[in-house]
C-alpha cells in the first residue's frame, strides 16, 4: 500500500494564524482541526493568510491534525 493512499484529503478555511507557521483550519461548520504547513511550502515561502481556502492531508489514525499541502487562489 502506498503512503499516499493513505491520507484523507479535505478542503478547509484558515481560521487563525499561531506560532511556527501552525494555524486552526475549520474544515466543516464547526469542526476546527489544527494544521501545519508542509515543507514544499516552507521551501517555496508560500504564505497563508486567515480567510485562505487550503487543501489538508489528514492521517486516518489521528483526525485533529493535519498538514496544509496546497493553497487555493
Amino acid at each position: 500500500m502506498s503512503e499516499n493512499s493513505e491520507k484523507i484529503e479535505v478542503d478547509g478555511v484558515i481560521k487563525e494564524a499561531l506560532p511556527n507557521a501552525t494555524f486552526r483550519v475549520e474544515i466543516a461548520p464547526g469542526k476546527i482541526i489544527f494544521g501545519i504547513i508542509s515543507g514544499k511550502m516552507r521551501i517555496n515561502h508560500i504564505k497563508i493568510l486567515p480567510g485562505d481556502k487550503v487543501k489538508m492531508e489528514l492521517s486516518p489514525y489521528d483526525l485533529s491534525k493535519g498538514r496544509i499541502v496546497y493553497r487555493e487562489k
